[in-house]
């Protein structure tokens, strides 16, 4: 991760599902609030992860300040459809076309990508419009970010005028400018975490047009022995296998040989110039706001910021 990605406009935070996508979210955004940038953070599936990992109670749409200079929203798409009715196509109540829902559920089954264009699409009005300096996406899961950051540029190849198209195009000029937007993919350091990665970056880049400027390698075990002191361990516990623990540490040396060839791997398969940016595994404070907050420190550091 270059030290400017901070300076982008738009960052979407994806990965494989369980590799902690929501806290290095988390995390990133509390690190640029607390270097200046105003930040929006936003989940889109609205689980409620986000708003727990940052020790908060639920937010909505309308988005709350949880840290001095960090907003923290979830993704509504019918409120998205509802603002995008008031503010572009400039239907100021919104009741007289008959209930939301409705209306809502119309469109998105008579045009597919439209739900995904209402997200995308309120992120990138944020980015551009709201003064914020940066907008964070806790994006869903590999292939539906993928889905949502390629919509608004597929939607836009089948409306060729009028406002909608005008929307399309800033919209897609706004994703498709790698300084203003990137994407950051989070894995695991395990094999189909690594696996999914790889293929995830070739089709953002592929199918979305977007660059993907970082992938962040979370729960990385510490390494605890130099070469040397390694070495000697594993001459000790040749000898002494039955000792509950030198047992125990050469399974927790074992599982990090693993995964270092897994990042090996990885960083073998990556495009030139994405880095992969290593965070600590936190054991059973991976899910919580303390462990928000050491990750944001662990990850400015890598980030040169």
């Amino acid at each position: 991760m270059s030290p400017d990605l901070i300076d982008r406009r738009l960052v979407v935070v994806t990965g494989k599902g369980g590799v902690g996508k929501s806290s290095v979210a988390a995390a990133m955004a509390i690190a640029a609030a607390e270097r200046g940038r105003r930040t929006l953070v936003c989940e889109l599936d609205a689980k409620g992860d986000l708003s727990r990992l940052l020790g908060v109670a639920p937010v909505g749409y309308d988005g709350v300040e949880v840290r001095p200079g960090l907003i923290a929203m979830a993704m509504d798409t019918e409120r998205s459809l509802a603002e995008f009715l008031r503010t572009q196509a400039r239907i100021p109540f919104v009741g007289r076309i008959g209930p939301l829902s409705k209306v809502f559920e119309f469109v998105a089954t008579a045009a597919p990508g439209v739900k995904e264009v209402l997200t995308i699409g309120k992120l990138a009005w944020e980015a551009r419009e709201s003064g914020f300096d940066l907008v964070i996406a806790d994006a869903a899961a590999t292939g539906h970010a993928v889905g949502h950051l390629a919509a608004p540029a597929a939607i836009r190849e089948l409306i060729r005028l009028g406002m909608v198209r005008s929307q399309l195009d800033w919209m897609v000029d706004l994703l498709e400018d790698p300084v203003a937007t990137t994407a950051v993919v989070v894995a695991t350091p395990e094999e189909m975490p690594v696996v999914e990665t790889i293929e995830l970056v070739q089709r953002i880049g592929d199918d979305a047009h977007i660059d993907v400027s970082a992938v962040v390698a979370n729960r990385v075990l510490p390494q605890p022995f130099t070469v040397t002191q390694r070495k000697v361990f594993d001459r000790l516990a040749s000898r002494s296998s039955g000792l509950p623990s030198f047992a125990a540490t050469a399974f927790e040396l074992r599982r990090r040989d693993i995964g270092s060839q897994h990042l090996r791997r990885l960083r073998s398969n990556l495009p030139p110039g994405v880095p992969v940016l290593i965070l600590p595994e936190l054991f059973d404070m991976a899910d919580s706001p303390r462990g928000v907050d050491i990750l944001s420190q662990a990850l400015a550091a890598e980030a040169g910021w």
